[in-house]
């Protein structure tokens, strides 16, 4: 009998633990990354300048690029600069903004990338997508999946809580995207790849269902797994479906119509996520979502994150927009702007109890 099989793109080393960033140098080495130790080492102004000064001496031939932040232009500058250099590998060092401008500016150079991610706040250190700013607003660009990952915790402990929590509110969001991209299966039959929705979901529970908090090795290591395995289910797609759903179509909308106002991503999609759970029937799901980000400090209510019902409600009609072709619960129901509104009271109500 022939033995089918299928390939996953992911990355060749996860390594998350305390102390995990002491041994980037041997990673690289042993897994045949880097054989010169030529590296091109991107860093943020803030948390990987800082921890450039405790790793540097064990990356004698790296070069040291800063980055200025998380746009298009900061990305194709920072490749323009790289390529004359015969590097091995690009590392970036850093939060997302720092790992996206890196994993766009590898890819455009032909190189493999390093992520060692210095906070969690969302599943962009191993997704095969780099999220920039671009002259339109925010555009999601193809790349290659990170060839490794570091995490080390004592690292992620450091950074502010409300980065975890972030990191939270994106993970918990994949049980309701794997729930839309199911719905438009049944309805569209839109093709469903059930490693990837079962990967992706997966992740989410185990963040739903965990007892630790943000401070706790036990809860950030299951944390950067889900998050992990959120890169790695996308990769595996082909596409965002597997984390991103209504919940996404709702926080994009928040940030193209109130973007001096908008919230961190992952408490705007943890949020979309339990009201669209809501709108597909499922309350006792929406409930169990709202009180796990609100154990964890994340906000359930567009209130809590200074819209009003009414902006909240604008957003939500507005949300398919965001995302052409793509069919959630929001395009299935296809809610007027009252109808929305009559939604959210529900939600409001059944989330307070």
């Amino acid at each position: 009998m022939p033995v089918l099989t299928r390939l996953i793109p992911s990355p060749v080393v996860v390594d998350i633990r305390p102390g995990a960033l002491d041994d980037l140098a041997s990673v690289l080495a042993d897994q045949r990354i880097s054989h010169s130790g030529r590296l091109a080492v991107a860093v943020s102004g803030g948390s990987g300048a800082r921890l450039r000064e405790r790793i540097a001496p064990s990356l004698p031939g790296a070069t040291w690029y800063e980055v200025g932040g998380g746009t298009l232009d900061d990305a194709i500058r920072l490749a323009d600069e790289m390529k004359s250099g015969h590097y091995d590998a690009v590392v970036g060092l850093g939060g997302g903004k720092i790992i996206d401008c890196a994993k766009y500016s590898a890819a455009r150079i032909g190189l493999p990338m390093v992520a060692v991610a210095t906070n969690l706040s969302h599943d962009g250190i191993c997704s095969p997508v780099s999220i920039l700013d671009n002259d339109a607003g925010r555009g999601s660009y193809g790349v290659p999946t990170p060839i490794a990952l570091l995490i080390d915790l004592t690292v992620i402990r450091e950074a502010p809580i409300r980065f975890v929590r972030s990191g939270i509110g994106d993970a918990l969001s994949n049980i309701s995207a794997v729930a839309d991209w199911e719905l438009s299966n049944r309805v569209n039959g839109e093709k469903l790849d059930g490693l990837a929705a079962a990967m992706a979901r997966q992740a989410g529970e185990a963040v739903l269902r965990h007892p630790g908090g943000c401070g706790d090795d036990g809860f950030l290591t299951v944390l950067s797994e889900g998050l992990v395995l959120s890169g790695v289910a996308m990769s595996i797609a082909g596409h965002t479906r597997p984390s991103s759903g209504a919940c996404h179509e709702i926080s994009h909308a928040l940030d193209l119509l109130y973007p001096k106002r908008a919230a961190s991503h992952g408490e705007q999609v943890g949020l979309g996520a339990a009201f669209a759970t809501h709108l597909r029937g499922d309350h006792e799901g929406a409930r169990l979502m709202a009180d796990v980000l609100r154990r964890h400090g994340l906000p359930v209510l567009a209130e809590e994150i200074g819209f009003s019902d009414d902006e909240f409600v604008r957003a939500v009609e507005f949300a398919p927009e965001t995302r052409p072709g793509r069919y959630t619960v929001l395009e299935h129901l296809e809610l007027s702007s009252r109808g929305i509104k009559e939604a959210y009271a529900d939600y409001v109500t059944a989330v307070a109890a």
